[in-house]
């Protein structure tokens, strides 16, 4: 759904679960959010007067690109037999950005050699 304005009623359909508002609810939450966060940055950080369609555009783009690197990170953790995503994960994702990966394994390697709060 875009962010720049608001959903048609769309023709009649079957009631929806509470499970699927449930859904729907959060992602339009997550959405609004980050149209917000978007828009606060964008005025933190340039000095252009950005219109709403802009930001709505721009949120929307990174909201695909969130749902891509989410579902990527999913599959490398199922591919590898877990539940659950770890730095293996991120890396793999970050392998054809030599930069991005280069900065993640610092940070990764920083991270682990912390001592821990225990």
């Amino acid at each position: 759904m875009p962010f720049t304005s608001p959903p048609s009623p769309g023709p009649i359909t079957q009631p929806k679960t509470i499970m699927a508002f449930d859904n729907e609810e959060k992602e339009e939450r997550l959405k609004a959010a980050l149209w917000y966060s978007v828009g606060q940055t964008i005025d933190a950080h340039t000095d252009i007067n950005a219109t709403a369609h802009f930001i709505g555009s721009l949120s929307e783009m990174l909201y695909a690109q969130i749902e891509n690197v989410s579902q990527d990170l999913e599959t490398f953790a199922k591919h590898d037999g877990r539940t659950t995503i770890n730095t293996k994960d991120v890396l793999l994702l970050a392998r054809r950005n030599e930069g991005l990966e280069e900065l993640l394994k610092q940070e990764a390697k920083a991270i682990k050699d912390r001592p821990s709060a225990r």
